[in-house]
């Protein structure tokens, strides 16, 4: 059970150091859980209706970080990629989606970001191809 605590207490902190990162400060109280929105806006608008029981929605998520967030968040990178992973598939179950493989989400650096945000890339990958 102690194993379970920290394991919570530590995606706490993965998480908050991702909203201290990716968030103008003024703005944070307002947007805590704007990227967790922007990966479950993405899967709604890429959403692909195959027949009436399934829809397909992007497996692979590329988030693009400006050089400093990427840098502060490389330590927790597979933690936090598995963590909102986690949240895309909850999403997913919770809308009847489907996917074409294995949910994966990555966070990347992108040179010459001089806005400080994120941005998020989607695919469709199915099992055994690489997406992003």
């Amino acid at each position: 059970m102690k194993s379970l605590t920290a394991l919570e207490q530590a995606m706490e902190r993965w998480s908050n150091a991702l909203w201290t990162l990716l968030i103008p400060p003024v703005h944070r109280q307002h947007n805590e859980t704007e990227l967790v929105r922007t990966l479950h806006q993405e899967c709604d608008d890429r959403a692909l209706i195959l027949d009436r029981q399934r829809i397909l929605v992007p497996n692979v998520f590329v988030i693009e970080l400006p050089p400093e967030s990427h840098r502060q968040l490389a330590d927790s990178r597979d933690p936090l990629d598995n963590y909102l992973s986690n949240h895309v598939r909850r999403h997913a179950a919770e809308q009847g989606y489907s996917f074409a493989g294995p949910v994966a989400v990555r966070l990347t650096e992108v040179e010459g970001n001089k806005v400080g945000r994120f941005r998020v890339r989607s695919a469709i990958a199915p099992t055994g191809a690489s997406g992003g």
